[in-house]
């Protein structure tokens, strides 16, 4: 089986491919305080990422050892994840008589049943979680498969960057390991909203744990093709300028605001869906994450819209900086780093 959840020591690097851009970071941990020691964001070409999918490993390769670079560290391991749209879980039960390799066939026996896919085709791995509240002679067991081709052109980019991808895990556990560091032991409803070029995605938590989650089309890189079209800008200047809000006024009113107003619809939409599934309970907080997150005025005009306490994700409140850093622009950076820190963050998980 593909390891998509094996724990591992830490000091590996994260590693979130996006579709218009790479972002890594590394942390380090010091007993409970952890530090921010590198980061880099790498933009990608428009045909590297496609619908989630690396369409050109070697575009993305070139991004990955570039990013190695700028962060400056010597990193053997890196941990990069699969979209959850590509992505199948389920939750088994068990005997708890079978083990080892036995309960890794019984496994197989009880995929074959609801993935679509030939085995052959998939990546499965799983977790034993505890003994099971409706039967204790079986084991709960968390199920994760998704097809090779998924895995395989992520790992394949990271390690021609010339790193070895040591774990390959899926994007919602990343979210759901920040929300863990950032809202510790909370109760209630927490959502985040990842505002990206190509994707708006919700995930809601509850009690530490993922208990929704919902991806929907969004062309985010809209924004940054009417500004490249219209002043002549690079892409990679517009999307400097959109993070650091460094953009003339007159392009802030003309374009921005009026597709602020699209991304504010997008969200509330997000949300109407959530609510409409009638399982789970309101939100008492709703964190922006991604790329456009912080337009400038979008996360109080998100807030007033849904009624709901919004705030613009930062992973690194309660870390520590390298000094080497830049931490004004970290500031600005964060809700961009958001995934690649949960992906960090594994690193010590034991």
């Amino acid at each position: 089986m593909l390891s998509l959840m094996n724990r591992r020591s830490a000091g590996w690097i994260g590693i979130d491919i996006g579709a218009s851009s790479v972002k890594l970071l590394s942390l380090s941990r010091q007993g409970r305080e952890l530090q921010v020691d590198a980061y880099a964001i790498v933009p990608l070409p428009t045909t590297a990422v496609v619908d989630g999918s690396v369409a050109v490993v070697s575009e993305v390769a070139v991004a990955i050892e570039r990013g190695l670079k700028i962060c400056g560290g010597k990193y053997s391991d890196a941990i990069v994840a699969v979209p959850s749209s590509a992505v199948i879980t389920k939750r088994l039960q068990i005997s708890n008589l079978f083990t080892g390799l036995d309960l890794e066939d019984q496994v197989k026996v009880e995929a074959d049943q609801f993935i679509p896919y030939p085995l052959e085709e998939v990546a499965l791995d799983f977790e034993v979680l505890g003994p099971s509240e409706r039967d204790r002679n079986l084991n709960d067991i968390l199920l994760v498969a998704c097809r090779k081709e998924s895995a395989e052109a992520r790992e394949e980019a990271v390690n021609d960057s010339g790193i070895k991808c040591g774990v390959i895990d899926v994007d919602t556990y990343a979210m759901e390991r920040l929300i863990n560091l950032l809202e510790p032991d909370y109760k209630g409803y927490v959502a985040v909203a990842d505002v990206g070029s190509a994707t708006l995605s919700l995930n809601v938590f509850h009690q530490g744990q993922v208990v929704y989650n919902r991806e929907q089309a969004f062309t985010g890189n809209e924004l940054s093709y009417s500004i490249q079209q219209q002043y002549g800008m690079t892409l990679d200047e517009v999307e400097l300028a959109l993070r650091e809000q460094g953009l003339a006024q007159d392009i802030h009113q003309t374009i921005v605001q009026p597709f602020a107003d699209t991304v504010i619809q997008q969200v509330s939409r997000a949300l109407q869906f959530y609510y409409s599934s009638g399982v789970h309970g309101q939100l008492d907080r709703l964190y922006l994450s991604g790329g456009l997150a912080s337009i400038s005025g979008l996360v109080e005009r998100v807030g007033l819209e849904t009624e709901v306490n919004t705030l613009l994700i930062n992973p690194f409140v309660q870390m520590r900086v390298n000094p080497r850093l830049n931490q004004a622009r970290l500031l600005r950076d964060a809700p961009l780093l958001a995934k690649a820190c949960g992906l960090a963050l594994r690193s010590f998980d034991q």
